[in-house]
């Protein structure tokens, strides 16, 4: 084919001038077609790596820098927690009179990424690259609720031996920052992994009361506890409730307090999953969930 020809089959198979495109044009033209739609990438409709960032929605951190993961990813990530608990926990934890500093060591761990979450949103706000203040609440009301969970666990002596305490905040420091590294990079990644995360202290949690419910029951409320559910300001508590819940925890002994935390946990892990896909979470205080607050 000469090259005004193939030019005339361009414009051809463009649309420009297909009306006038001679019969050897035909194969040409289905040719280029079919080269145009097998190379074209495809976008996901919710967000992905190769979208422009001009061309993102908004919504949360992921579908503006982020891109969603392979399964593989994800179950690299599982097994990655898995590992930690196997080689950490389950080693040095082991045992029931061990359970509180397990839990103190969970508590300081589960609220790193929380504070990995706001540096670098803060950042991107220092940069002008990005501002959305509902996430900075949103993540600082995670962070707030796990303080309490930490308190909650020293009262209870989890953080007696020196040994406990180096491990776990030593554990914490390395934890943010491959979290904020990981943010940077796909926050969708940073979000799955503390899915899993949270989803092993809900579990955690659970076999526990499951295994102690009566010995728990007739123990008294950490302090710490009475402040945070029932006496203190609930409003950073509603906060990361982002299922539209308003929950009022009943706290008459220590078997109640496990129970409010492990509820806590549970309600971490579905933020996380929302925050993975194109959903903007609610806040029961913006006024976007149909709920009574009194």
């Amino acid at each position: 084919m000469t090259r005004p020809l193939l030019i005339f089959c361009l414009l051809a198979a463009a649309g420009t001038s297909s009306a006038f495109a001679p019969p050897k044009c035909t194969t040409a033209i289905r040719s280029i077609h079919e080269t145009a739609t097998t190379t074209t990438p495809k976008l996901n409709p919710l967000f992905s790596a190769i979208t422009p960032p001009e061309e993102r929605s908004d919504a949360n951190p992921s579908t503006k820098f982020g891109s969603p993961l392979s399964d593989s990813l994800k179950d690299a990530n599982k097994s990655a927690i898995d590992f930690l608990k196997g080689t950490i926990f389950d080693t040095f934890f082991a045992g029931e009179d061990r359970a509180y500093a397990r839990f103190y060591a969970l508590e300081t761990i589960a609220r790193v990424p929380y504070f990995s979450y706001l540096s670098v949103l803060h950042l991107y706000e220092t940069l002008g690259r990005w501002r959305r203040a509902k996430y900075l609440k949103l993540h600082f009301a995670e962070s707030w609720n796990e303080l309490h969970h930490l308190l909650i666990m020293e009262e209870l002596g989890g953080n007696d031996k020196f040994f406990d305490r180096f491990l776990a905040q030593h554990i914490a420091f390395g934890y943010y920052a491959v979290v904020i590294l990981a943010y940077l990079i796909n926050p969708v990644f940073a979000y799955n992994l503390n899915e899993d995360v949270e989803e092993h202290a809900f579990a955690t949690y659970d076999t526990y009361l499951t295994e102690n419910e009566e010995k728990l029951k007739g123990l008294p409320a950490p302090q710490a506890a009475i402040d945070y559910y029932v006496e203190g300001d609930m409003y950073m508590f509603d906060e990361f409730q982002t299922e539209c819940e308003l929950r009022r925890p009943k706290i008459e002994n220590l078997y109640d307090v496990f129970v409010a935390i492990r509820d806590d946990e549970g309600a971490h892990v579905q933020t996380m999953k929302s925050l993975q896909t194109e959903l903007d979470v609610a806040s029961i205080h913006d006024g976007e969930c149909e709920v009574e607050i009194f």
